[in-house]
């Protein structure tokens, strides 16, 4: 049978039955006799595919963009003027009928052609829009390519501002109104073209070139032993000779750290074979752990919180801590001592050594702030269980402290809340559900990621590790467009417990936001579906945890365009469901020996502007409540953040939030604010030294320079979001805590930021300077749809945020270059554990737990022959891009065939013609923390024994040796790193 998507590379994939990944679903097992069979799903009259292209933003009148969508059809009849709609995700709003520029003389004319868009859920919220034709539509033909022009909001300059998800929905006969059909879709943006790259007139940022690339890297320089850890301790004392660790090794601790010291061998026996053991101290131990409380690091006369002293000497390594969080960070800078090479042989298990030398030094050290945290968003794209943990193994390993963890958002709800099942029940998922009845729509283009249950018909089936044209998420892949990603998921408390089980060994503490009043959407609608399932049965019940209401006329669209999202500050049950929330949070803290829930976050940002919208005013019960009645909706906001304060500390906890929850006057004693809205010219620059100064205590979370997600440059090809900057290593490596105005040298446009334009900001006096808590990186997860682009975005700008929040006085103007360039350096320039370059084929990979990787296209002007010459076919409107690296150099490094894996058929690049194909990657490599091997109570062992990062983003067009790079830099060099440099690594 003829099914909807044959006539697409993605049913290519099917037909051949591959259709799994990593993790591949298994087979269903047939219905037993008598079950009632599933019903087939029907075969779809036309077979559509959708490709959007940029044509032109308008700096000159900005405000607005076009582009367009080609609808193809590939049969087998002709798509007529009625009976489908075709429904996707955008974040830009789609302009009405007639809206445009009358100096352009530019309108949106979308029935002139056949068509009208509109938001596509009954309520009119959020990225959700649907294509139908009008009756004058022509029909396209079978094989014919109709091209739609559509105008819509700002500018789009990523192919990550395009549109995804995009399923079609045919009214009639055998087919059901409940049930969509995947429509794959592709995106195309020319960077040679300033038409489509360009936002203002003003925007000046160049399209990132091989010259310009090469042009921002340091030069290579060799490095001192204390710039080779990261983050760069206080003092190290560099000795003469090594110390060398043996088979039979033994860790010698104190009763108080038998956590630590069993970490210790388990992170050890993961790159040196033989026998290592741990027991309580006889003095004899070739390692030994202690605790001293009045340890002082820095010479000030009092002990320093979390601080170590590492003495390797004689043959022996004594580790002391101030406390056990100390010790643990001791243990991290003892594994960067391990040489790279260690770790680049223990992949294999068989290539472990039985001994590992160490340099003798002294290090002394502790952190110059107490938070030291990373924020993950879970909200928009969940993240399973075993990747947070992965994370935090990360963290841990460069000594952050904090987990930010965003569990609540408008697109999802992802912790299981004991007695308010409908959270998760229904607030957890996405999916064709226009009407949000069962679930909340389809966002950002995903709904529940390529596997079933969200009503959407034929999605792509995934490409698994043995396929050699598998998506890499090194940067944007046409996959990011077509489902993939967990917009569906939840915590179970069995899995909240253990994350924060996981995180307390590592002495990591998890901070839980809840997200309110506004970016709740999921939360509301939850309880208004549990109103729906009890208001016949049980009107209490229905009613018990209601956040809405359903007669409130205010008007109000969010950032992110919702209509829907805000908990009504007047009823008591949205205070009983919040008092509910955190009590249950508590109850799974409570649960696990050693974590400690000090901070609760409360949300708190983004309600929109009062000036244009209204929040509460048109609610009849906010009117009929004595509290509420004469308040206003700032006095509304305000009487909310008091009562929920309140909420929390019940607890015990403190509550920190976004600063917009002060913003309007409030004093809220104990709060904690997180300034973000720092873009440089918005006005919003100084919040957070406004805040250190009246007292509160601050956690510096700057979207400037702490944005993770957002992207590295201005590359078509670099995912995420650029409202704020782009933000790239630099960035974080650069960030100056106490005086964020010497990072305002240029603003989001690439204009240069006079120092006039910031002579009236608040400057950190020396007491509020006191009030810095800390700082943290942010991970927002808009396009974090799989756990490598998490990792892709997070990393190596993550190393920036943990070496700035333990030396927040170091940086420097024009960038911490001992910091930086620890990133790029020659062998040795950096803690061997972390930036190793692994050359390592697919299978060694695998077995060595690794999820494989392969290097991603980029800019070049002699792809074309170079694709030519490997059989390789060229991505569709990028003639101009190259694949990572020249084969030569890459046999050369580690052995023609020996790493490349099997060559794509011809058949395979004909499955996905707009795939290029992958080589193997280089890639860096570093330990998993670890649990203990012998049991304890509570512990587990990590899941994987070793793990890697992607140190530095899109390390493409690699090149044989520094001169070479040189001279080819025109033709394709985007990072500096060359193989020399790899090759060094592994002599």
């Amino acid at each position: 049978m003829k099914r909807f998507l044959t006539s697409l590379p993605i049913m290519a994939v099917l037909a051949s039955g591959c259709t799994g990944g990593d993790s591949p679903t298994p087979n269903p097992e047939p219905n037993k006799p008598g079950e009632p069979q599933p019903e087939p799903v029907p075969t779809p009259s036309s077979a559509l595919s959708v490709e959007w292209q940029v044509v032109e933003n308008f700096p000159s009148a900005p405000g607005f963009f076009r582009s367009t969508f080609t609808l193809e059809n590939k049969g087998p009849e002709a798509l007529g003027n009625q009976g489908w709609k075709l429904y996707f995700s955008f974040v830009r709003r789609v302009l009405n009928e007639g809206e445009g520029s009358k100096d352009l003389r530019i309108y949106q004319e979308l029935a002139r052609q056949g068509v009208k868009v509109s938001r596509a859920d009954r309520a009119g919220s959020g990225d959700y829009f649907v294509l139908e034709p009008l009756p004058d539509f022509k029909p396209i033909a079978v094989g014919e390519r109709r091209v739609l022009d559509v105008l819509a909001t700002d500018w789009a300059i990523l192919k990550s501002d395009g549109p995804a998800g995009f399923h079609i929905v045919f009214s009639g006969g055998q087919f059901k109104s409940d049930r969509a059909y995947a429509v794959p879709s592709t995106a195309k943006l020319d960077a040679a073209d300033p038409k489509q790259t360009s936002r203002f007139k003003d925007d000046t940022l160049p399209v990132q070139t091989p010259a310009l690339r090469f042009q921002e890297n340091p030069a290579l320089a060799d490095l001192e032993l204390k710039r080779r850890l990261l983050p760069s301790p206080r003092a190290v004392t560099a000795r003469e000779g090594q110390v060398t660790l043996r088979d039979g090794l033994q860790v010698g601790y104190s009763e108080a750290l038998e956590n630590e010291a069993r970490y210790l061998v388990s992170a050890l026996g993961d790159v040196m074979a033989g026998s290592i053991g741990a027991r309580v101290s006889t003095g004899s131990e070739a390692i030994q752990l202690r605790i001293q409380a009045d340890l002082d690091i820095d010479g000030d006369g009092k002990a320093d919180a979390e601080g170590y002293q590492l003495d390797a000497k004689d043959g022996r390594i004594l580790i002391t801590g101030t406390d056990a969080a100390g010790v643990f960070h001791g243990l991290q800078t003892l594994r960067q001592l391990i040489p790279t090479e260690a770790y680049a042989a223990a992949v294999k298990p068989s290539g472990r050594r039985t001994e590992l030398s160490i340099p003798a030094v002294l290090i002394s050290d502790a952190p110059g702030f107490t938070y030291r945290g990373m924020h993950l968003d879970v909200g928009r794209h969940f993240q399973s269980k075993e990747t947070v943990k992965k994370l935090l193994d990360v963290l841990a390993y460069y000594k952050i402290n904090k987990f930010h963890f965003h569990l609540t958002d408008d697109e999802g709800w992802r912790l299981e809340i004991p007695g308010i099942p409908e959270l998760t029940d229904y607030g957890s998922r996405r999916g064709f559900d226009p009407d949000e009845t069962q679930m909340m729509h389809a966002a950002m283009g995903s709904s529940n990621d390529l596997e079933t249950g969200d009503r959407i018909e034929l999605k792509p089936a995934r490409r698994g590790a043995t396929e050699t044209v598998r998506p890499a998420y090194q940067g944007f892949e046409q996959e990011m467009l077509n489902f993939v990603g967990k917009g569906s998921g939840y915590y179970t408390t069995q899995d909240f417990e253990e994350i924060l089980r996981y995180a307390t060994e590592r002495h990591i503490e998890v901070i839980p936001e809840i997200d309110m009043p506004g970016h709740a959407r999921a939360a509301v609608l939850s309880m208004e579906y549990r109103y729906r399932k009890y208001k016949d049965t049980d009107p209490e019940k229905a009613s018990q945890y209601r956040l809405f209401d359903p007669n409130d006329t205010s008007k109000h669209t969010s950032v992110q365009g919702y209509t829907d999202n805000f908990v009504n500050p007047c009823l008591e049950t949205s205070y009983a469901f919040l008092t509910k929330v955190v009590q249950e949070i508590a109850a799974r803290y409570a649960k696990v020996p050693g974590a400690r829930l000090t901070t609760i976050h409360g949300g708190g940002d983004e309600l929109p502007s009062v000036q244009s919208n209204v929040w509460w005013q048109g609610s009849p019960l906010c009117k009929a409540n004595a509290e509420t009645k004469d308040l206003g909706d700032i006095a509304l906001a305000n009487h909310f953040f008091k009562r929920w304060s309140q909420i929390i500390t019940t607890t015990g906890a403190k509550m920190t939030g976004w600063d917009d929850v002060i913003h309007n006057g409030l004093d809220l004693e104990g709060f904690i604010p997180m300034p973000w809205s720092n873009v440089w010219g918005w006005g919003r620059e100084d919040d957070a030294y406004k805040f250190a100064n009246q007292g509160y205590s601050v956690i510096l979370s700057h979207s400037t320079n702490l944005y993770m997600d957002l992207a590295y440059n201005k590359d078509p090809d670099e995912p995420g979001y650029y409202w704020a900057n782009f933000t790239d290593v630099k960035k974080t490596f650069e960030y100056r805590p106490f005086n964020i105005y010497a990072n305002a040298t240029h603003n989001r446009m690439g204009n240069p930021i006079s120092p006039s334009d910031l002579k009236d900001k608040v400057r950190l006096s020396a007491e509020g300077k006191k009030n810095i808590l800390g700082m943290h990186g942010l991970l927002w997860s808009e396009n974090v749809k799989t756990p490598e682009v998490m990792e892709y975005l997070a990393f190596p700008k993550m190393l920036g945020v943990a070496e700035r929040a333990w030396n927040p006085e170091s940086a420097r103007r024009g960038g911490d270059a001992r910091a930086l360039g620890a990133v790029h350096q020659r062998p040795g320039s950096i803690h061997p554990a972390a930036v190793g370059y692994l050359p390592a084929g697919r299978h060694a990979r695998r077995a060595a737990g690794f999820r494989g990787r392969e290097l991603s296209h980029s800019p070049a002007g002699r792809g074309a022959q170079r694709r030519q010459a490997h059989g390789e076919r060229a991505l569709p409107g990028h003639g101009h891009r190259v694949l990572h690296g020249q084969r030569r150099d890459l046999e050369a490094l580690h052995g023609a065939g020996g790493c490349l894996g099997p060559r794509a058929t011809a058949h395979a690049r004909d499955r996905w013609p707009h795939q290029p194909r992958r080589h193997a990657e280089l890639r860096p490599v570093f330990p998993t923390a670890h649990a203990p091997r012998q049991a304890l109570p509570g512990v587990g062992r990590a899941p994987f024994s070793l793990r890697a990062i992607p140190l530095q983003p899109r390390l493409r067009g690699m090149r044989g040796r520094r001169e070479k790079l040189r001279k080819t830099a025109q033709t394709g060099l985007t990072r500096l790193t060359s193989l020399d440099n790899l090759r060094q690594r592994f002599r």
